[in-house]
């Protein structure tokens, strides 16, 4: 029996969340342009308004004149056609990295959930040729750098305007062609981009709101493993976990807070007797871990709001309003949500790095892991003297939360005037943004190496007293990361361990709480 095939993501103008953007960009489901009649109407009224406009002589920025500072230059009626190719001709100067495929999945569907609210004044064909890039996994080859966020993400959407007419590259299947090969092949013909489409595909907030749908995605994922491996690291230390009781935190009314202490509770089983009343007060990374990863999880709701909001935005420039008939002049390409989201979420995720990196400093430590041999060796005997256990391990997590650390600094404070000064406060938002990916992608290093520590810890502690029970979440938790990784007793490179952890981490290899 055939497995059912997942229900597509509609783009009909309603309501998108970052999740089915997620899903598109991992290719769990695929696109759909609504065929509602009702909807291409509605997207073919804005192209043909402007169609009369342009008949009755009418002056349309990025129409029928230049862009940005060049608004003022009129362009002669038979030039007008021509305009759009220009604009994503000279705007193909981006450097950098290229965008990974999920990250340009995740930029189609978001350039094409704008284009769908019907107020771009494009044509229903220049949608479905993004839907086509989406359904064949047609990838325009996008570099990551060169827009600073308003007007939009012009210089990376440029790439995307460019393969909609065959020019440039793209990934397809694997391979770095031509994007004009690869229409042919599939039968798509290339588009001839109609007045104003150049500047609806290329004026808008696209690449950062899509990295901020997977930035999102991953930053929650985190915080409940940061959850989890902090529960691993307080048994392991024989911390106290009654740091955790619930009239504590009653007293604290932070809804996130609240939360991540309800789960350390429920993974160290805290209705059983402390197991080290002598000790009060654990050291502040871990008596305080809700206090650091509640801060996260309080935010990623209100930050949630803005990238939807964003994902569900017209957000280029100018609006057509075919119903009322009016061409409206703004600046909804200015990427300031997203921006704030992006550098709020990396300082929160890199507390995260921060936090665990000294629970680890604490573990290695014989000094302070109560019991546990220094840097958390196996080795047992005159072996003993020979290995290291994680002692390099800690190093390189330290290396990654510094340099965590050092990328909080908020990109939106780094506004430049640019062209001409027209463009002369901007929001830095798709820096940001790479900012955030780039702390997420230290974070879940760290992460993964904690992996190894607690499953190390975990069994260490437990040759120390064998009478003590694992609660029953870390003991799933911990069996499966013993047939994961071996124990460390002889000194090893772990490097193909953290790759192999890194990849298990970002499929969401564990689950971790009920929703």
């Amino acid at each position: 029996m055939s497995k059912p095939l997942p229900d597509p993501v509609r783009f009909d103008g309603s309501r998108l969340t970052l999740d089915e953007v997620v899903a598109l960009a991992e290719r769990r489901r695929p696109a759909e342009l609504s065929p509602d009649p009702a909807f291409r109407a509605r997207i073919a009224r804005g192209a043909d308004f402007l169609d009369r406009l342009l008949a009755e002589d009418g002056v349309v920025y990025g129409v029928t004149t230049g862009y940005g500072d060049s608004c003022t230059v009129t362009v002669p009626p038979e030039l007008v056609a021509e305009l759009p190719h220009h604009l994503y001709a000279y705007h193909g100067c981006g450097s950098g990295r290229f965008l990974t495929p999920e990250e340009t999945r995740a930029v189609l569907a978001t350039r094409l959930a704008s284009l769908a609210q019907g107020v771009s004044g494009v044509s229903v064909g220049l949608l479905e040729q993004i839907e086509r890039l989406l359904q064949h996994d047609i990838l325009p080859l996008i570099p990551a750098e060169g827009s600073v966020g308003a007007s939009g993400d012009l210089t990376p959407l440029s790439y995307l305007a460019a393969v909609l007419c065959g020019e440039r590259e793209v990934w397809y299947r694997g391979e770095r062609r031509q994007a004009a090969e690869v229409l042919a092949q599939l039968g798509i013909t290339p588009l001839r981009l109609r007045p104003k489409e150049g500047l609806a595909i290329m004026n808008g907030t696209a690449v950062m709101t899509a990295l901020a749908c997977l930035a999102w995605r991953r930053a929650d994922y985190l915080s409940r493993l940061a959850t989890r491996l902090t529960a691993f690291n307080v048994w392991a230390s024989a911390g106290n976990a009654h740091h955790f009781d619930a009239a504590l935190f009653a007293v604290k009314p932070h809804p996130g807070q609240q939360q991540v202490a309800a789960r350390l509770r429920a993974d160290l089983d805290c209705d059983r007797p402390s197991r080290n009343e002598r000790r009060l007060q654990d050291r502040y990374s871990l008596r305080c871990a809700p206090h650091v990863i509640g801060v996260l999880e309080d935010a990623l709701p209100f930050f949630r709001t803005l990238i939807e909001n964003e994902l569900n935005s017209a957000n280029d420039n100018p609006i057509i309003d075919a119903d009322d008939e009016r061409v409206l002049h703004g600046g909804h390409f200015y990427g300031g949500h997203i921006a704030f989201a992006m550098d709020g979420l990396k300082n929160a995720v890199a507390n995260l790095a921060d936090l665990l990196d000294r629970q680890l400093a604490l573990l290695v430590d014989a000094r302070f892991n109560h019991g546990l041999p220094a840097n958390l060796s196996g080795a047992t005997g005159p072996e003993a003297a020979i290995n290291h256990g994680l002692k390099a391990l800690q190093i390189s997590v330290s290396a990654w939360t510094a340099e965590a650390l050092k990328l909080t600094m908020p990109a939106s404070v780094f506004s430049r005037s640019t062209e001409c000064h027209n463009q002369d406060k901007v929001s830095m938002g798709t820096i940001a943004a790479r900012d955030c990916l780039r702390v997420l992608e230290l974070t879940e290093q760290v992460a993964a190496a904690m992996l190894i520590a607690a499953r190390q810890a975990t069994t260490l502690r437990a040759r120390l007293d064998p009478a003590l029970l694992l609660p029953s979440a870390l003991a799933t938790m911990q069996a499966d990361l013993e047939q994961r990784i071996e124990l460390v007793v002889r000194d090893r490179a772990l490097d193909g361990e953290l790759q192999r952890l890194l990849l298990a981490l970002r499929q969401e290899s564990w689950s971790l709480y009920a929703a």
